[in-house]
């Protein structure tokens, strides 16, 4: 393989041992080819996905299933996840089970967890992904949309891992990983604050199940491509941003975000636990 040229780059996601080729003139940097060469030890394990319809979560549903995870993929939106599970199917994926599921809903947590077990026979791995920014521009907001925030983003990933841990503990193994939020908030967001208490909880359950075999993280989208990212920020403020606050000088990919779930959710992953691990192209500026 020769040098690539100067519109083109070489992306070694060396965790997943995936080489992406990408290119400045394509779109977001999309990969246009991988090539697999390390195995992630994942294979006849079982994952839950929540917010699996689109984005992040269809990233890392497809992930896990390239490594031979079969996967229970929840949404609101029956469609997005129909779309989903073809495209792990077609990519030669195990066959995943699509469930709907409203996580407002007061049971929605135990009845989705219930679900989730009884189609694939224990959930070895959970994302906690469903979840979304709730910006309060005002200085007072009702009690309402705090309640609404907070169970969308902290009580539903905390509830869902309440239903799991214990068919984790029997088999002496899991996996939890909760897709959070930044720590560097210009104003006051619901999301924000629900991602926070996420961090904390994450960090006390990981110490209380460790010996079990359990392993519990949380990673921090910086700007990934998304719905929501296509929705609040127009092109020129991407432009902008990805030029003026981001070091590596573009947003990111679902994938790239995946590959680090999909390396957390695996064996090799076994001694990382309670950690909080942005993947934000080097957009944040704390330390730890």
């Amino acid at each position: 393989m020769g040098a690539p040229s100067a519109p083109e780059r070489w992306a070694v996601f060396g965790l997943l041992g995936q080489r992406v080729k990408v290119s400045r003139r394509s779109a977001g940097y999309a990969a246009a080819f991988r090539e697999r060469t390390m195995d992630m030890q994942l294979k006849g394990k079982t994952a839950l996905v929540t917010g699996a319809s689109v984005g992040i979560g269809a990233a890392i549903a497809k992930a896990l299933a390239a490594e031979g995870v079969r996967v229970a993929i929840s949404a609101r939106r029956v469609d997005k996840l129909r779309d989903t599970a073809a495209a792990i199917t077609a990519a030669g994926g195990p066959e995943p089970v699509v469930l709907e599921s409203d996580l407002y809903a007061a049971d929605a947590a135990p009845s989705l967890a219930a679900r989730a077990v009884e189609a694939l026979g224990g959930v070895d791995i959970l994302v906690n992904n469903a979840g979304g920014s709730r910006s309060f521009s005002s200085l007072h907001v009702t009690e309402a949309q705090w309640t609404e925030a907070m169970t969308l983003n902290f009580d539903r990933p905390r509830q869902l891992a309440d239903a799991l841990i214990d068919q984790m503990i029997a088999r002496n193994w899991g996996r939890i990983i909760n897709i959070t939020g930044k720590s560097e908030p210009d104003h006051v967001n619901g999301a924000f604050c629900a991602k926070a208490a996420v961090h904390s909880w994450a960090k006390g359950l990981s110490r209380m199940v460790g010996k079990n075999g359990i392993t519990v993280n949380c990673i921090p989208p910086g700007r990934i491509h998304s719905e929501q990212i296509f929705r609040n920020y127009s092109p020129e403020y991407r432009k902008w941003q990805s030029e003026n606050e981001i070091p590596v000088g573009r947003y990111g990919e679902p994938e790239e975000l995946a590959a680090l779930a999909v390396f957390l959710a695996s064996p090799l992953a076994g001694y990382i636990s309670g950690t909080v691990i942005p993947v934000d192209g080097g957009l944040r500026r704390y330390q730890f």
